[in-house]
């Protein structure tokens, strides 16, 4: 099923699964993905729960404004309260990549909107933040968020029916999953040009220092780990043969959680959801 609502005067798209009296699960996409990425455990979770997966902010069929400053996490963190509002919440929330970020900082700001949480393949600021700061090969494979921020990056990223992105997309991932019908989906999220700006304008207005390889890295304050807390149930599930967050990237996050349990899977990569989703689905039932 899919609808379109309005969140603090703005059009947001959602596709669910499942029965609207069943307890809801919010589930938050990154990039370059879009509310479809969540098809196959939808289809698997529906059973148990009612499914929402919106198309965020600056992706697919909802709100897109050009702005930088619109992506400010804020403002992301206000679309999702207004959404659960809407959902009549309080929810379980699953976010992968970008989207577990927004989950991160909704749970940290209002935990009394999330029952519990489950980040796939996505970072809390403070590990991370703390990894790009001490470790070369994170760095290295960080690279690509600085080209993304370079003005226009969205214009190479659409020539040749998004030949770069897909490129992007792809590298160094088992990709079987992502075939020429599914692709062509993504294409019609992404749109053009100005479709994938506001997909871009959340690495452009994220405070994440990324250094550039090489180069003397710059002592920045350290974040207020006190107020960065998740205090709800958090499982954390990992595809160990990611290549763009290396698993060191969450070294440290079980110290910022009050309850946390950790699934580490060790032939999937960033896209596990889609490589091994019969064993996501299974791991998140069990522990809900």
């Amino acid at each position: 099923m899919s609808e379109i609502i309005e969140l603090n005067g703005n059009r947001f798209f959602l596709r669910t699964w499942g029965e609207p009296s069943s307890p809801s699960l919010l589930m938050l996409h990154g990039f370059p993905e879009y509310s479809g990425a969540w098809e196959e455990l939808g289809e698997r979770l529906k059973h148990r729960f009612y499914c929402v997966a919106p198309d965020q902010r600056g992706y697919g069929q909802s709100y897109s404004p050009p702005e930088v400053g619109a992506y400010h996490m804020r403002n992301l963190i206000c679309d999702l309260h207004a959404l659960i509002k809407h959902l009549d919440g309080p929810v379980f929330v699953l976010g992968h990549d970008w989207g577990a970020s927004a989950a991160y900082g909704l749970t940290i700001s209002h935990p009394d909107l999330v029952k519990k949480l489950i980040i796939m393949n996505g970072v809390h600021p403070i590990p991370f933040q703390k990894v790009l700061l001490e470790d070369a090969q994170q760095i290295i494979a960080s690279q690509y968020i600085l080209w993304l921020r370079r003005e226009g990056s969205e214009n190479v990223l659409a020539e040749n029916n998004f030949a770069r992105l897909k490129a992007m997309f792809t590298k160094d991932m088992k990709m079987n999953w992502l075939n020429e019908e599914r692709f062509d989906l993504y294409v019609d999220a992404w749109k053009d040009a100005f479709g994938l700006r506001g997909m871009i304008n959340w690495y452009r207005a994220t405070g994440l220092y990324v250094p550039k390889v090489g180069e003397d890295i710059k002592s920045i304050p350290p974040l207020d780990a006190r107020n960065m807390r998740v205090t709800v149930p958090h499982l954390l599930i990992w595809g160990m043969q990611d290549t763009a967050l290396l698993p060191k990237s969450y070294r440290g996050i079980e110290e910022l959680s009050d309850d946390f349990k950790m699934l580490e899977i060790d032939d999937a990569d960033h896209w596990l959801h889609h490589e091994k989703p019969d064993q996501v689905a299974q791991a998140l039932l069990e522990w809900i």
